[in-house]
């Protein structure tokens, strides 16, 4: 089941807990930077003064160029606005220092759920801000975890929704009606290849993704630059078993990034 932790943490603390953790990791890898520095300048040193100099610049100009990277993220999660310039330095923070915070959050009595749960949320609070362009129907993709089917059901519908038999005893239904009402595409995933196979036969450009911290979390992560709002589901009898979501949720979302006519 979710951590009910998690869901006692309003969304301004979600935030703190992301720029926190990222604030940190920066300050360790600065800090090894420096420590490689001086060790170079020390086991450089007896072999020419260039070499020595040569490892110094090196240092300085990755301290320079992470401080900069890292400035700019904070600077987008505090703003809620992608800036001109950090569109491609948030697609480095992601790939670069969310496994790093992964890894620093559970040493410092953070789950990886609640690294998890603030980054989805830092990043669905980013593309709501700066939602500046509407995205056509067709090329929306709504991604939906399998485990929202109920475990009993013998529809096969990971090879093709259209197998549903749309008998609402899960939210299948409900999210198979509201993908024809706005004429958008949905897809079913058993895990992280097939959603990748999904998304380079839709190519959308744009994904509404129901899943788990851990799904989304990597979802986002292998995607980028292509925009993904996160909704968790809902795990009343644990992980990956006949699990919910709020349809109004998937909804507003859509009706948020849509050009509807």
């Amino acid at each position: 089941m979710q951590d009910p932790e998690i869901e006692k943490l309003p969304k301004t603390s979600k935030k703190r807990i992301f720029i926190g953790l990222l604030g940190l990791t920066f300050a360790l890898i600065m800090l090894l930077i420096l420590i490689g520095g001086w060790i170079a300048t020390i086991g450089l040193n007896h072999i020419h003064p260039m070499v020595t100099l040569a490892a110094q610049i090196t240092a300085g100009i990755a301290f320079v160029l992470l401080s900069g990277i890292i400035a700019a993220l904070i600077l987008t999660v505090l703003l809620e606005k992608e800036l001109p310039f950090t569109h491609k330095i948030r697609g480095l923070g992601i790939k670069l220092f969310l496994p790093l915070m992964e890894i620093l959050g559970p040493r410092l009595g953070i789950s990886k759920e609640q690294v998890r749960n603030s980054f989805i949320e830092t990043n669905n609070r980013m593309l709501l801000t700066g939602n500046r362009h509407k995205i056509a129907p067709e090329r929306m993709l709504l991604l939906l975890p399998h485990c929202l089917q109920r475990a009993d059901c013998q529809r096969r519908i990971t090879t093709s929704i259209d197998n549903c038999q749309q008998c609402g005893r899960c939210n299948i239904d409900a999210l198979i009606k509201l993908a024809r009402h706005y004429n958008i595409h949905i897809a079913v995933a058993t895990g992280g290849t097939l959603a990748r196979k999904i998304v380079r036969d839709h190519k959308p450009k744009m994904i509404v993704a129901v899943a788990c911290e851990r799904d989304l979390t990597s979802g986002i992560h292998d995607t980028f630059p292509l925009p993904v709002y996160g909704i968790l589901n809902q795990r009343p009898e644990g992980p990956c078993w006949n699990t919910l979501v709020e349809t109004i949720e998937v909804e507003n979302a859509l009706k948020t990034f849509l050009k509807i006519q």
